[in-house]
């Protein structure tokens, strides 16, 4: 329907730009008719986004839609303010239809309002003006009597009826500035609609880029680092930072170091204003009632920083105890942890958490916005967010408690960081895709970065961002630093890392005789010293984050079976099975299992095979090598070939939480290869 089309075109314009409103915030609305399917006759309906989507992304599928005749026959039944929540409930009686999404809190702002098409948006510039301590007389400064100013209250019915009520006293608005929250713009048509929704929007950022003062968050306190030193700094800090974050529930991390947020924490007002916190409710839903501040110069040392962020810690803990007692009612649901979901760093940026990557980014991206408001409101004015009281009955609304209910099952590996090395092929590939479909998120490292980048492209092709999934690192095992900079790659990606996948290799098949010093060197250098390099470098975020974790060694039938013309690749296969035992035992006091797992023959899509080395052991066993994956098979227990996904479901078996109290053990994935039994 063209209603319809022009609804989404609509949304996705003033959703493709986040000077409008910020990811998955606000709603657009339109009205028109169409047929009733039972009595033929046309129905005046509704189309409004629906609850959880995002406008620069709104399919058909998300838009609720409603009988308008029925959901304004609501307000006859209507019990009042202090049972208004009822109501959503009453929803599900006005759809038409089959399918649609739920619809949101915000269905009655858009149904009662008398105008065919209602947008609802979180601009920077108009909560700027909405927070400002004289917000009502700000917006007769900045509009006149083009918009009018609707106190605070809570998303609602009641909300709709207000505003309903504001527009038909006030014929000549085109829209509305929501206290505390955001804007309301109404229009006969989409194109009317969306041009007075950026109408309020560009106005107001004209206003305070015009009457603002120029350093609302006062003078520079502290000097922001140079980014090579910054992100050193962040990587060192954040597994630290993330083991705090996840006293409660285990949480994956977010870094941003934009210039708003660089400047906002090197300024005096910073601590004032982050103490005071958000006040739109799609910011604090995602941030907490307040980050956690660190009151350190960025070039303390990092031990005292540590400390500090301890100490701070158990105080932000206390401290959101505290507000949860003072606000909850008997009826408040249980408090969902006491852990920030920001933390700000002098100097270095912002960390952001959530319970996957997205989450921790959009946090992140919310307090930017945050930012952005608390800015533009100290330009002009006093920022003055709601009051503690009304944060709290929204982040502990029964309503927003329901939404976690009908969230999915968390996946086994969800908030787990996982590292895989010799992850563009083979072996490797199939791990990191494996953690992934599992829940994990995952670094892809590979001396080949081309390949590293298309794995990590396949893995996250269903997300928003790839990168809230799936990472690629070049790095070469051999060398201590390229080793020490892709795991700090991956912590300022991820947070940190839980899982890690000793999986580099090569091989060359030749005798004794024929081997040379530099063959040896090259296959101890890339598995024996690589996994020491790699385990040692991720042994220490492991140990800063004090969560646990896992390393895995994709080791080889090779480490205790001695087949002919291997002898550099069979002894630095055994050195590998060995450090497992030594660093099971070294690291099981940091609640760190290490273990093992020893494949045979894994032919098909194997980057080791596909190098020389499938040649080499097809000669040494007289078969054709396209045949030698049946040959490897044939000699095996079970006469069934082994293939990389069977590698990689052992590597899940040992980490998806089943295998909790299992450490220094090697699981063979051979297919049974009898002279290879452990003993």
């Amino acid at each position: 329907m063209e209603v319809v089309k022009e609804l989404l075109e609509r949304s996705h314009r003033l959703g493709a730009d986040p000077r409008n409103t910020n990811y998955a915030g606000g709603n657009t609305s339109a009205k028109g008719a169409a047929p009733d399917p039972v009595t033929g006759e046309d129905v005046e309906l509704l189309w409004v986004k629906g609850s959880g989507g995002d406008l620069g992304t709104l399919k058909e599928s998300g838009l609720a839609v409603l009988r308008l005749d029925r959901l304004r026959a609501l307000v006859n039944v209507y019990p009042g303010v202090e049972r208004e929540d009822e109501m959503v409930a009453a929803f599900d009686y006005c759809l038409h239809g089959k399918g649609g999404a739920a619809p949101s809190i915000d269905t009655a702002m858009h149904g009662l309002v008398e105008a065919a098409h209602v947008d609802h948006l979180h601009p920077d510039a108009g909560i700027a003006i909405a927070t400002a301590a004289d917000g009502e007389e700000l917006t007769r400064r900045v509009f006149g009597d083009r918009v009018v100013w609707v106190p605070w209250r809570r998303p609602g019915f009641q909300l709709g009826l207000d505003i309903a009520a504001i527009k038909e006293a006030n014929p000549q608005a085109i829209g509305c500035i929501l206290g505390g929250h955001g804007i309301t713009a109404w229009g006969a048509t989409a194109q009317e609609c969306e041009s007075r929704s950026l109408e309020i929007i560009r106005t107001a950022e004209a206003y305070l880029a015009e009457h603002g003062r120029p350093d609302p968050f006062g003078s520079e306190i502290y000097q922001t680092l140079p980014e090579a030193e910054r992100h050193a700094r962040a990587a060192a800090l954040f597994p630290h930072i993330r083991g705090l974050a996840s006293t409660d529930l285990r949480v994956v991390g977010h870094y941003t170091d934009t210039p708003e947020v660089l400047d906002f924490v090197s300024r005096a007002e910073h601590p004032r204003l982050a103490a005071l916190g958000t006040s739109c409710p799609d910011h604090f839903l995602r941030t907490k009632v307040a980050p956690l501040v660190l009151d350190l110069p960025p070039d303390a040392p990092l031990e005292q920083a540590v400390e500090r962020l301890r100490e701070l810690h158990i105080a932000y803990r206390a401290d959101y105890t505290a507000y949860y007692d003072r606000n909850a009612t008997p009826d408040s649901p249980p408090m969902r942890g006491a852990d920030p979901a920001i933390v700000l760093v002098p100097g270095v940026g912002m960390f952001s958490f959530g319970k996957d990557k997205q989450t921790a980014r959009v946090a992140g991206e919310f307090y930017v916005n945050a930012i952005n408001v608390m800015r533009g409101a100290e330009s002009v004015s006093t920022y003055a967010p709601i009051p503690e009281s009304e944060k709290f009955r929204i982040e502990y609304w029964e309503l927003e408690e329901a939404k976690l209910r009908r969230m999915p099952k968390p996946k086994p590996l969800a908030t787990r960081v996982a590292l895989v090395t010799g992850g563009g092929s083979g072996i490797g590939a199939a791990t990191a895709r494996r953690l992934a479909a599992e829940g994990a998120c995952v670094v892809v490292a590979d001396r080949d970065v081309a390949a590293a980048e298309k794995v990590a492209a396949e893995i996250g092709a269903a997300a928003y961002r790839v990168s809230d999934v799936a990472v690629a690192v070049a790095v070469d095992v051999t060398s201590e630093e390229q080793v020490a900079a892709a795991v700090r790659a991956g912590v300022l990606a991820f947070g940190g890392v839980d899982l890690v996948v000793n999986n580099a290799g090569l091989s060359l098949s030749r005798g004794l005789l024929e081997t040379t010093l530099d063959d040896w060197d090259l296959q101890h250098d890339v598995m024996a010293r690589g996994s020491f390099l790699v385990a040692r470098e991720t042994a220490r975020v492991l140990i800063d984050q004090g969560l646990g974790g896992d390393i895995v060694y994709i080791s080889s039938k090779n480490a205790v079976f001695a087949g002919p013309n291997n002898v550099a690749y069979g002894a630095a296969k055994a050195d590998q099975a060995h450090q497992v035992r030594l660093l099971a035992a070294e690291l099981g006091t940091h609640g760190i299992r290490v273990n093992g797992i020893n494949p045979d023959g894994v032919v098909r899509g194997s980057g080791i095979f596909a190098s020389g080395w499938g040649a080499n052991r097809a000669a040494v066993y007289g078969v054709e090598e396209e045949k030698l994956g049946e040959f490897y098979a044939q000699r095996t227990l079970l006469k069934r070939e082994v293939l990389p996904e069977h590698v990689a479901a052992a590597v899940f078996a040992l980490t998806g939480n089943d295998l909790t109290h299992t450490t220094g053990l090697h699981i063979p994935v051979d297919a049974g290869v009898a002279a290879a039994f452990l003993r």
